[in-house]
């Protein structure tokens, strides 16, 4: 057997290419090489801004030229960094020299020593890292998850009066709506979306051990913890942590996975609810021309976009553990247990945003069979023994009945077997309670039994 031309590994790479592309421009190892880049380059900007060292402040077009060294940063530039870092077994090493070679092309040798000037590794790295991660999210993830949440919203909305037997434990019980019961999702989902929108993205600059000890031996007479932090917050837009090891400590990165874990857990939920509507009949599916749902099985039109939903969501909550797990320790000032890490944030991500996208496909592809829930309801009075219990209960308050064990008498006439209406309405017509209450409770069917469900979706999501 011939072996293969070299294909992608990862189903990411592959398979799944499309879907995930908007993150690999920020979570991919040449996003990665890009962002230190723009980290060095900024770095010599902030320092020649600030003049130290006698150095004057370039002019705004060489300030532009410089930059294009990551803002168009392609493939010649991937192929020259993983060329260099053949030589130099050293990623962070690659792109200092890189840097210092574009210096000399634009006749800037005299400012090559400010390349990398008293950075440890890890100061490119967290800043790099921050700017990646907090553009892929806010780039590549958010607007996907708002728009699965937007979704959701316009369908609860849409089915807010559409009544459904609840089934609590897999059994009947008070019915609801649909739209109340998705309407739950979003508004599980809004609250750690607000969360996830309020992340910090940290980024350390201290040098070697968190000191500033070399920039001190450069300069003692400069405030370096201010320089650093305006650098960080200033033109790279990110939180400064000034406390630190070698290394920023990820603890925002670890709020950042378990929050994103957190909604996939939650949208798990969603999937798995859906498809058990599905094969409860209350959903159809809208068949897509030319697609097959069965190899054997012509009439198949299998949930397929919610069960891969599913899978991914599984395989991104187990990644955004494992992150959060070994990000949260470094032994002493430093290890590297941290870097490979998180060279698989992009992978984490990238599942979580395809179980999005085969969310988003699964919600435009069904349909509700309203009949099929109303059917359902009218199959199943005994559930109107809670409201015939409770109007008793009153009842015997207010001083117009003396039933003495409302539950026991509704226990016996429903559990464990099944009653009609016209069953029902003879036994309220034979209770000891006032005329108001009796016609109230005649008057009740399944569908109309859903209390608040309607109107509370329409005042909490309704805007």
């Amino acid at each position: 057997m011939n072996p293969l031309p070299i294909q992608p590994l990862s189903p990411l790479d592959g398979r799944y290419q499309s879907a995930v592309a908007p993150l690999a421009e920020f979570l991919s190892e040449a996003g990665l090489n890009r962002a230190r880049v723009e980290v060095e380059v900024e770095w010599i900007l902030h320092l020649t801004d600030n003049k130290l060292f006698g150095t004057d402040p370039l002019p705004d077009a060489v300030k532009d030229r410089l930059r294009l060294a990551y803002l168009d940063f392609g493939q010649d530039e991937i192929d020259w960094l993983a060329e260099k870092e053949r030589v130099t077994r050293h990623d962070v090493k690659a792109v200092e020299y890189f840097v210092r070679d574009r210096l000399a092309q634009l006749d800037l040798d005299h400012l090559a020593e400010l390349t990398h000037f008293a950075c440890t590794s890890e100061d490119v790295n967290s800043t790099a890292y921050a700017l990646t991660v907090k553009r892929a999210v806010r780039d590549g993830w958010l607007p996907t998850f708002r728009d699965v949440i937007a979704k959701l919203r316009a369908i609860s909305l849409d089915l807010a009066d559409a009544a459904m037997l609840s089934r609590t434990h897999g059994q009947p019980a008070t019915p609801t709506t649909m739209g109340k019961e998705l309407g739950v999702f979003v508004w599980r989902l809004e609250r750690v979306l607000s969360r996830i929108e309020k992340t910090e993205y940290m980024a350390k600059f201290s040098g070697a051990t968190g000191t500033w000890s070399a920039h001190l031996a450069a300069e003692p007479q400069v405030a370096w913890p201010q320089i650093t932090r305006e650098f960080v917050e200033g033109p790279l837009g990110l939180t400064f942590n000034p406390l630190t090891t070698q290394i920023e400590s990820h603890d925002w990165q670890v709020e950042l996975y378990d929050h994103v874990k957190h909604a996939g857990a939650i949208l798990h939920n969603l999937a798995q609810d859906i498809w058990t509507y599905i094969s409860l009949g209350y959903f159809t599916q809208i068949p897509v021309a030319g697609a097959t749902g069965s190899s054997t099985m012509p009439h198949k039109i299998n949930p397929i976009k919610f069960e891969n939903a599913e899978a991914n969501l599984e395989i991104s909550a187990g990644l955004f553990s494992t992150l959060s797990q070994t990000l949260v320790t470094s032994r002493l000032q430093r290890d590297l247990t941290d870097s490979t890490t998180q060279r698989n944030i992009g992978v984490a991500f990238g599942h979580s945003r395809l179980a999005l996208t085969n969310l988003l496909s699964g919600l435009d592809q069904i349909s509700l069979a309203r009949h099929v829930l109303l059917e359902d309801l009218d199959g199943n009075w005994e559930i109107l023994a809670e409201a015939i219990q409770t109007v008793i209960r009153a009842e015997v308050v207010a001083g117009r009945s003396h039933i003495s064990d409302p539950y026991a008498l509704l226990k016996e006439l429903t559990r464990g077997h099944r009653i009609g209406s016209s069953e029902l309405t003879d036994f309220v017509n034979d209770l000891d309670i006032g005329d108001a209450a009796k016609a109230r409770l005649v008057a009740l069917t399944p569908a109309s039994y859903t209390g608040l469900a309607e109107s509370v979706v329409r005042s909490k999501l309704g805007k």
